[in-house]
Formats: structure tokens, C-alpha cells, sequence
């Protein structure tokens, strides 16, 4: 699976979110400042090309469907950021978290008993 730029992410994060949609949804639900038209409808294309879209010619229009499940992607995501910077490590993220003070004990606790009680979220 390839890594997303920053514009995919944000048009797939809009198009997961609609479960599918035209290069005109995807443009409204975004925020200030919107790209051109015309180059968020090349973003768009190039997800498609990366195999995370499906397209379906409507009238003039495409309308997209994601291939690639919003799970899968954080999943594939959080493993090569956590590689990448934490050393393969998840107890380096947290620990990270923790001294930048992004994360509570009360939350560390409620993590913990997740772990505990193999609980999902």
C-alpha cells in the first residue's frame, strides 16, 4: 500500500467519511483554504491510480468509492509511523506522550485495563 500525501489523506478522509462521492463532495466537506477544483480532481485520479478508489462514470460525472477501508490504512499508517520514529516501539509512542504531556494517567490507566480486559477502544 503506498503512503498517502497530505492532500490524498485529506480527500480520503472526506471520501471514507461519505462512503464515496464526487470530486465536488469531496471539495465541499473541505476546509479553507479549498485547492482548485481542477487539482483536487487530480488528486483524486491519482488515488484511483494507487488502487484506493474506485470510479464509476455517472452522466459527466465520476462518482469514487474507497477500495481500501479506513482501518486498514490507520493501521498500515500507525505501524510505519511507529516504525519510523518510535524504533518499532508503541511503548516509545506512549512514553513520547506522556512526557509531552499529550496523555493523562487516568488515560494511561484506561489503556492499561483495554489491554487487561481486551476490550476494543
Amino acid at each position: 500500500m503506498e503512503r498517502l500525501t497530505q492532500p490524498e489523506e485529506e480527500a480520503m478522509q472526506v471520501l471514507w467519511q461519505l462512503d464515496g462521492g464526487f470530486t465536488k463532495d469531496v471539495l465541499d466537506q473541505l476546509p479553507e483554504p479549498k485547492p482548485p477544483y481542477t487539482t483536487l480532481a487530480s488528486t483524486i485520479r491519482n488515488l484511483e491510480r494507487k488502487g484506493y478508489l474506485s470510479s464509476e462514470k455517472l452522466g459527466n460525472s465520476y462518482r469514487f468509492a474507497p477500495l481500501v477501508k479506513a482501518e486498514e490504512y490507520r493501521k498500515r499508517f500507525m505501524s510505519d509511523f511507529v516504525g519510523d520514529y518510535f524504533k518499532n516501539s508503541y511503548k516509545e509512542l506512549v512514553s513520547f506522550f506522556a512526557k509531552e504531556k499529550k496523555i493523562s494517567a487516568s488515560e494511561l490507566q484506561e489503556i492499561i485495563d483495554m489491554i487487561e480486559n481486551r476490550k476494543p477502544e
